[in-house]
């Protein structure tokens, strides 16, 4: 579908169709939540979820992006002010746990889904390889200040933090941490 400009009031009323969306997704699931669930949720008449979106994937796939958006502003918003690389990714860590925790049910349904949705998983792969890259520079900023050893490889050691917080909002998803300090 290609993409509208939309009103104010119209990106407020796509938002909310996502919004309900993820509510119903997380709590019945992707495959037993329809349009029509949805748009009742949201208050809407069914052909304007259609205004919007293709069909129930194109939403979902939306969704996904969204909530990558929003994670990458958590990160963003945690790191804004700290110039220490070891820092930065500290918080940057922090952050996306925390957002992980906050979103717990629809990271698991996104993980459900990812095994029989091939979009799914290359928006998941996506945004895995742009938080590595972003982690990477970050490194590479850290090794010309001499706070990361310079004999490893930035992009190696990126993956490890991926995985450090994957491994994290793994146990998160399922509510099995805490995130309080």
């Amino acid at each position: 579908m290609e993409r509208r400009k939309l009103t104010p009031q119209g990106e407020e009323r796509k938002a909310e169709l996502l919004s309900k969306a993820a509510e119903l997704f997380a709590e019945r699931g992707y495959s037993r939540t329809r349009v029509s669930d949805i748009v009742k949720a949201a208050g809407v008449a069914k052909g304007l979820f259609y205004w919007y979106f293709d069909n129930k994937d194109a939403l979902f796939n939306e969704l996904i992006e969204d909530t990558s958006r929003k994670l990458r502003g958590a990160q963003a918003d945690a790191v804004e002010s700290i110039d220490d690389p070891l820092e930065r990714i500290y918080l940057g860590t922090i952050a996306s746990v925390q957002f992980v925790a906050e979103h717990h049910r629809l990271y698991a349904l996104m993980q459900a889904e990812s095994a029989e949705n091939e979009l799914l998983v290359k928006a998941l792969r996506s945004t895995s390889e742009l938080y590595a890259a972003n982690i990477a520079a970050i490194l590479r900023d850290g090794q010309k200040a001499g706070v990361v050893r310079s004999d490893d490889s930035p992009e190696l050691l990126a993956w490890g933090v991926l995985g450090t917080v994957s491994y994290f909002a793994y146990f998160q998803r399922f509510a099995k941490l805490s995130t309080e300090s």
